[in-house]
This record gives structure tokens, sequence and C-alpha cells, in this order.
């Protein structure tokens, strides 16, 4: 391909990937849904010269793929389109598509060349600057859990764990790490890890979890959170296409059976500077037995105080809230503690170099760029106050009732909309349409009578 308006690294995979037929442009919106369109390769060249046009609301839908009515976005504001241009570093072929195609992440700018404010892309950026203004680089490593459903519902319209290939009967559990669900889904699982290793997704380490058919696949962590966001959002796709190929249906629901464990979204965040050193690395702590620095405890403290203004971020719909249950291994409270999995944020065991905080809270249904930059957000604000994070918890998390935060969707929006370091992190507008979408969801979701409503109170009352 010879077009001049398209930048030489994508030249050159399409001149090694000559059979390339179309060009999908990904945008992942508010709630960590991949939207976008598809092109012919032959147009691929307005993607880098004048954009891709698309409406703004592409962004800001709810999870229904609906305009929030309540906000003036949408029908509202005449639906305008923007122009939308491809990260050429993104780009990478789509081994699972029938048609030979490659997908590539895209960046939306409105008439005056600003980028869009609806992006979550553009707020995780925003939510690192604090840092690169210091001479910081956050590195991160996501985790990501999951279940493997069968393709086909039950009589009573409710999910089912997916069938074990070739045994013709479905998993029991929990059975945690079990290497024979490892090896009963081989098929499915290589597949995964062969489609990630094409499509350049750093997948390392995959566990059978706590439950029948639940499975964690953990991302290697890289020294740029956007970088390491795409790969989380890019990792769930490519697991949903290959599950559907295995007539599978792989789920991020953080609550799909109410007696099993839920799915989490375990992020780990360093901070490094400009010489590559690991700034949570300092000298022996006595409450901790660490060798750390009191940066780490002051990002912790600005962690536990912005937690309750971000559960709405991390627990984003009405089954995420169903996830947070005592002895569930779903934190219920903003205790931390080292190497204990009943905490929010942990300190895992590690190399002494490797000392990190993983953040427990958010569910695998949240969007991760919003996840990260609401962690960045408290991380920066515990480090520039010098916030203390109050006592380690050595014991059971469970068993300690202060500190709790948000469990319910209507309080966590509540949260949401009296935080301020969340708003100032990524700007008024955003804030404001967040809340609105939170507010919008719930009221639909509230409208609906479930069948539980019937069973209680239909002949009772």
């Amino acid at each position: 391909m010879t077009d001049a308006s398209i930048p030489e690294p994508v030249r050159a995979f399409l001149s090694s990937h000559p059979g390339v037929e179309a060009l999908e442009v990904l945008l992942p919106d508010l709630n960590g849904v991949l939207r976008g369109k598809r092109l012919d390769v032959s147009a691929a060249g307005k993607l880098f010269k004048d954009g891709m046009r698309i409406p703004g609301s592409t962004y800001l839908l709810d999870i229904e793929g609906q305009n929030c009515m309540n906000m003036p976005y949408g029908s509202r504001d005449g639906d305008p389109d923007f122009a939308v241009f491809g990260e050429e570093n993104t780009l990478m072929p789509i081994p699972w598509a029938q048609r030979p195609s490659a997908q590539i992440m895209g960046s939306m700018v409105d008439d005056d060349g600003r980028a869009y404010f609806g992006d979550p892309r553009q707020a995780l950026r925003k939510a690192v600057e604090p840092f690169m203004e210091m001479g910081l680089t956050p590195t991160i490593a996501v985790e990501l859990e999951f279940y493997l459903l069968d393709g086909r519902l039950g009589r009573d319209g409710t999910p089912r764990l997916a069938a074990i290939p070739d045994l013709r009967r479905r998993p029991k559990g929990p059975q945690a790490y079990l290497m024979d669900d490892l090896g009963d889904y081989g098929a499915v699982l290589q597949e995964i890890e062969a489609a990630c290793a094409v499509q350049g997704i750093p997948a390392d380490v995959t566990t059978s979890e706590y439950a029948p058919g639940q499975f964690e696949i953990n991302l290697h962590h890289v020294a740029d959170p956007l970088a390491a966001c795409d790969h989380a959002v890019l990792f769930k796709r490519a697991i949903k296409n290959v599950a559907r190929k295995h007539r599978m249906v792989a789920s991020f629901m953080a609550k799909p059976f109410a007696d099993q464990a839920g799915s989490g979204m375990h992020v780990h965040v360093s901070l490094v500077d400009g010489e590559g050193r690991n700034v949570f690395v300092g000298v022996p702590d006595a409450e901790t037995g660490l060798s750390i620095d009191p940066k780490l405890k002051h990002a912790i403290g600005g962690l536990r105080e912005t937690m309750a203004e971000a559960m709405a971020i991390f627990a984003p719909n009405a089954n995420s809230y169903r996830r947070f249950l005592t002895d569930s291994y779903a934190p219920v409270n903003r205790a931390w503690g080292t190497n204990n999995r009943t905490v929010s944020l942990r300190i895992p065991h590690s190399d002494p170099q490797a000392v990190r905080v993983e953040h427990r809270p958010a569910g695998a249904d949240a969007n991760p760029y919003l996840v990260v930059a609401a962690i960045l957000a408290g991380i920066h604000h515990g480090i520039e106050n010098r916030i203390d994070p109050g006592p380690i918890e050595r014991g059971n998390a469970y068993e300690r009732p202060e500190g709790r935060i948000p469990l319910r969707w209507g309080a966590s929006i509540a949260a949401f909309k009296q935080g301020e370091i969340l708003r100032r992190t990524w700007g008024e507008e955003l804030h404001e349409m967040l809340a609105g979408m939170r507010e919008w969801e719930a009221e639909q979701h509230h409208a609906v009578i479930p069948k539980h409503d019937y069973d209680l109170y239909m002949r009772v009352v």
C-alpha cells in the first residue's frame, strides 16, 4: 500500500500481512465495551489523515448501547460526529476472524482538535500527567477472572457452566488451583494463549480459580498505564471470541452465580523513576516487615481515602455489588495488609525490588481505563499529602466493621457525586457524565420487576 497518509509502521504491517482485507477500529466506551467500525483496508488512509467520523455519543452509551436520556448528548445535541484517528502502535492481526482482518485502537478529537472528553483512554492520560511531572512512571499489571459458560441458557433462563469438552459433564467445585481444570479446558485456554501471543498481549499465568469453570489469566506488568489497559480490554475481547469458536460464552460478570465466587480485576501498581528504580522500595519497616519507602504507605493512605468515591468506578452496575460478601475474597472495607487476601489493598509477597500494591476492589466488569485512572488519582493524592494509611490488618479483615465502603449501588453513586478528587483528575464534564450514566442505569434497572419479587410478594401481601 503506497498511500502517503499512512504512517510507515502501518505500511510495514500491511506489507507483512498482505492478506488483510478489513480493519476494525475499536473505541472503548465509558463502560469498557468496545464499539467502533470496520473499514475496508483500502480506506485505511483516512484513519490517519482526516480521521474516521463517528458520533461522540458512541463513548457515552449505557450498558445496553442506548443514549442516557438524562444527559444532554445523543439526540438532545443533534448527535454530532467527530474524527477518530488510529493509534498506530496498537495495530494487530485478528487471529479468530473468518475474513483476514486487523484491529486498531482509535482516539477521538473534537472540532477544535482537542481530545474528546468522553474517551476513557484520555481520562487515563490525564491521571498519568501528575506522575510525569514528578518524574515517575506508573507500572501496571492487571489480573482478570472470568467464567466459561455454556453457549445455551438452562431451561430456567439462567446460565450454566460450560461442559467439559469430550466428557459431556459440567465441572464441580470449587477445586481451587486444580490442574485438571486447565487440562479439561486445555483446547480453549491454549487457543486464548496463542491469540494473545499473536496480538502482543502479555499474558503469562493461567490459574483455575475458586469456582468451577472460573479462570484467571494474568497480564505481565508494563511501564505504560495506557498500554496495560489496552491489553486488558483486548484480552477480554480475545477470550470472548475464542470461547465463541468453542461454543462457549466467556463471562466477565462480577457475580454470575449466587453460590459461587465472583470475578475480580486485581491491579498491581508500582512507580519507577527516570533511572528505572522502583520508588516504593526503601528501608526496613517495622510494621510491615518489608523494605519500603514511606511513599508506599502514603499511596495506600490515599487509596483508602478515595475508595468510597471511586466505588462507582470499581463496581459499575447492579450485579457488581453482589460480589461483596463476607469471606468471599472480595473486599468489604478499606483494610490494607501484606500477603493477606482479605484486605482491599495488599502488598503481595514478592522479590524485594518488586514491591507494589495490589488493588482488589474492582470487578472484572469494570472499565480498566477508569479503574486505573481512579487508582492513580488515589495514589497521587496520598503521596502529595503524605496521608497515613492507619494501622495494618494482620488477621481476617472481614471481622473488622470499621472502614467500610459503599456496598450498594445507590450509596456508591452518591459518594461518587460528592467526591472531589476524581472530579479534579479527569475534569468536571466527564465526572458529571459518569454520574448521570450511573443514575440512568440504576433507574432503568430499578424499573424492571425481577422474578424474585413475584416469588416473595405476589400471593403473600
